[in-house]
């Protein structure tokens, strides 16, 4: 018999994605930012959840790594969310030192990453986008467990051995005791294509590895992403992706946040 867990109020957010992977490296912070930012570009009133404990990178990712949240006006017993790009952002970032490894046992990490929830003045969010950590440990499971879960993205790369680990991360919510439907997966650095030959593609780390992981777990293959320098260097400056004027990564993002207001339509 399936254990019952009292679920977390979340009083005004309609939908809540994860974005998860096995694996670590492969992107998922990356991609979390990238579809909520096109989220609230495209008029949805978007959070985006750093449930990463032990090294969050979603406050550099977005170049609020000083920033601290205050308390609400709306409810003193809660922090306002940092704001960005049009996006709600919190993160245990904003709490711990970050020349410091976080050194928490099971329960206190549990306890931390409900508090990310439960004590945030979130208002009314169409999407909430949660970015996993690597594995399928207490922060999964915490979450999972806790919250009213409208679906989750599996991010992969296209080698053999990130498909292992993001099929390892996928079971965990196809499972019996959690069962949270998958809205699809992501293949990450796809390819590479070299800004002086924009029509070549080289497969660095193969290829269709998140296509076929998408046909074995009966979900869609979302969109695969190219490998981008600038990308990453957006990001380590805490710069919004659009602003690097790439018509086809524009249009990626684009396509990857409309299949998923498509599968996880706003009520």
């Amino acid at each position: 018999m399936k254990q019952v867990i009292e679920k977390l109020p979340m009083t005004g957010v309609k939908n809540i994605i994860i974005v998860a992977s096995g694996k670590g490296g492969v992107g998922k912070s990356t991609i979390s930012a990238n579809l909520a930012i096109t989220l609230a570009q495209k008029g949805f009133r978007t959070a985006l959840v750093d449930a990463d404990i032990y090294g969050p990178s979603i406050p550099k990712m977005f170049n609020i790594e000083n920033e601290r949240p205050c308390m609400s006006d709306h409810d003193k017993n809660k922090m306002e969310p940092i704001e960005k790009y049009g996006v709600k952002i919190n993160s245990i970032g904003f709490f711990v030192d970050k020349d410091k490894s976080t050194i928490w046992r099971g329960p206190m990490v549990s306890n931390a990453i409900t508090q990310l929830f439960t004590d945030t003045h979130w208002g009314d969010i169409d999407y909430m986008i949660i970015d996993f950590p690597p594995g399928t440990g207490d922060i999964q499971i915490t979450t999972v467990q806790k919250l009213n879960i409208n679906g989750a993205i599996i991010v992969t790369t296209p080698q053999e051995i990130s498909i292992n680990d993001a099929r390892k991360g996928a079971e965990m919510f196809v499972n019996s005791s959690i069962e949270v439907p998958l809205v699809g997966v992501v293949e990450n650095m796809s390819w590479f294509t070299p800004q002086q030959h924009p029509d070549e593609k080289y497969y660095v780390f193969g290829k269709d590895g998140g296509k076929n992981l998408s046909n074995e777990l009966g979900t869609p293959l979302l969109a695969q992403v190219p490998l981008i320098k600038e990308v990453g260097e957006a990001a380590e400056q805490g710069e919004n992706y659009s602003n690097l004027k790439n018509e086809d990564l524009n249009l990626i993002f684009d396509k990857l946040a409309e299949r998923v207001i498509q599968i996880v339509p706003v009520k």
